[in-house]
């Protein structure tokens, strides 16, 4: 990290590869001082804050889910090494290119066409709610220690701003559209994303450390993004697995809205809502739709919840 983001070489974090936070393993999924209002859409300010901050953990003893930290550890990465606001990174070389109706900083002429959020009920089964309910835990520090973020998603100025961990927007098709070169070989017609090589590490599992530290359940992570994961075990059931193929790779969004690729089932998948379900994984909606997909295909479900 240190050798594109010298700053970031603070409070012992000199030796942290870029795999760690891909990985969810830099132990920086939260601010543990209280940020002022607006502080989500300054983002020299939040880069700035992350790279002083003291892991939670020994980077790479464990994994935990960077929920919006993420964004602004790597898109700072992707900044400095592409010279590129994250935003425009992903606009030029991803979005444009594919012709995806998909932004990270929505500009102003579209925002009368984004629906609105609607929340939902907490899970009052969830560890990891039950956690967020209690003051000054990592799990409230990641979620309402964002300057706002969580009060003022469905503003402007939240659109506008460049949450790489929380504020893609887009719909079912932009989402689906963004993994069919992943599902197709890394290329779509004449725009190649990733060569085969990177593609097969893209799908590897690289990040399963038990117990999620922030999730409070077991996570299963490749570069970047989340594998197929069973949790039916746990109190919270289906809410919080996310069950596709053991070769798909994608990521689920607060709510339950969900996007990935397959690549051994030439298959990519979009889904998004805008009344959220409960949970902290894919819910029951959007559950149902992955598995008559993979029914539709042939597939059959093992013990284990993966698709076969």
């Amino acid at each position: 990290m240190a050798t594109y983001w010298p700053e970031f070489a603070q409070s012992g974090k000199d030796n942290i590869p870029v795999k760690m936070l891909l990985n969810h393993q830099a132990g920086l999924p939260a601010v543990r001082d209280p940020l002022p209002q607006g502080a989500y859409a300054d983002w020299d300010l939040m880069v700035s804050t992350l790279a002083k901050q003291e892991p939670f953990w020994e980077p790479g003893t464990r994994n935990g889910y960077h929920a919006l930290t993420f964004g602004w550890l790597v898109g700072e990465v992707v900044r400095r090494v592409s010279g590129k606001s994250l935003g425009s990174f992903f606009r030029d070389e991803i979005a444009a290119p594919l012709g995806l109706d998909f932004w990270i900083g929505l500009p102003e002429d579209k925002e009368p066409r984004v629906a609105p959020m609607i929340a939902a009920e907490p899970a009052s089964d969830s560890r990891f709610f039950q956690e967020v309910a209690k003051p000054g835990s990592l799990q409230s520090l990641v979620l309402l220690n964002a300057g706002g973020y969580m009060d003022e998603v469905d503003t402007r100025a939240a659109h506008a701003a460049e949450i790489g961990g929380a504020g893609g927007i887009t719909n079912a098709r932009g989402l689906a559209g963004m993994y069919e070169p992943l599902a197709l070989g890394g290329s779509k017609g004449a725009v190649e994303l990733v060569s085969a090589e990177t593609l097969a590490r893209m799908g590897r599992v690289s990040s399963s450390t038990g117990r999620d530290a922030v999730l409070v359940m077991p996570s299963r992570f490749a570069l970047g993004f989340m594998k197929t994961m069973d949790n039916r075990g746990e109190p919270v059931g289906v809410r919080d697995s996310v069950l596709t193929s053991e070769e798909a790779f994608g990521h689920v969004g607060a709510g339950g809205s969900f996007g990935f690729a397959d690549p051994k089932a030439g298959m990519s998948f979009g889904y998004t809502m805008n009344r959220m379900g409960a949970g902290a994984g894919l819910n029951e909606r959007g559950q149902s739709l992955v598995d008559a997909v993979y029914r539709a295909l042939g597939y059959t479900s093992s013990d284990s919840g993966a698709w076969n």
